[in-house]
């Protein structure tokens, strides 16, 4: 990671409109069709959050913007991205995981399994500071038509939330909610990844 000058990138204007936006976070809804996960996860008996984790790395590593992020007054660039997830713990609390993305689906799966039973068992985050981290939560408790998170001001990172899936006939849905910075990309690139996402999902074919 390194810190960059914001003139001279592609998100200079964006820099100069919305970095000190009294709300600069923009939050984008769309329905997903999850049917091959679900199949795939009942195949191979992978957990179904993990494998919705390593699409949206997949996705994100196809969209720049993703390796920009405002912090603080700076743009910093990276050149890894990284999941985060929500870990319930023993004692009804939760904590966070960060799981580095590999394209590859094993080991990002090895290091899922591994990390989140680590932070479950030691009740400590697991935080990578050298990733662009994007944020997700999964509430299954309860069906969700969307969600838009808290904008706090100091935490700029991208964030998707979902809650149960949906079953409709024969198909899988799952309502999906994306925020992002308006500094880090607009609604175009956003629209962008969330079809990657998508895409990504129906390649996985069991």
């Amino acid at each position: 990671m390194r810190e960059i000058d914001p003139s001279q990138t592609k998100r200079a204007a964006a820099f100069e409109l919305w970095m000190h936006a009294p709300m600069p976070m923009v939050t984008l809804f769309k329905t997903l069709d999850v049917t091959p996960l679900v199949r795939w996860s009942h195949k191979y008996h992978c957990k179904f959050n993990m494998m919705m984790c390593w699409c949206i790395g997949k996705a994100a590593s196809k969209v720049e913007e993703f390796f920009l992020l405002p912090v603080g007054d700076t743009l910093v660039e990276y050149n890894r991205l990284a999941v985060n997830t929500v870990v319930a713990l023993p004692n009804g609390e939760i904590s966070t995981c960060d799981i580095l993305y590999s394209p590859d689906l094993a080991q990002f799966e090895k290091d899922y399994l591994e990390l989140t039973q680590r932070v479950r068992e030691t009740c400590h985050p697991h935080d990578l500071e050298d990733c662009m981290v994007i944020g997700t939560s999964a509430l299954v408790q309860t069906e969700l038509d969307g969600a838009v998170n808290i904008y706090a001001g100091c935490y700029n990172n991208p964030y998707l939330i979902w809650g149960r899936v949906q079953r409709k006939g024969f198909r899988s849905l799952l309502p999906i909610s994306f925020q992002f910075h308006h500094t880090q990309m607009d609604g175009a690139h956003a629209a962008r990844f969330l079809e990657f996402l998508q895409s990504t999902i129906k390649e996985l074919s069991p």
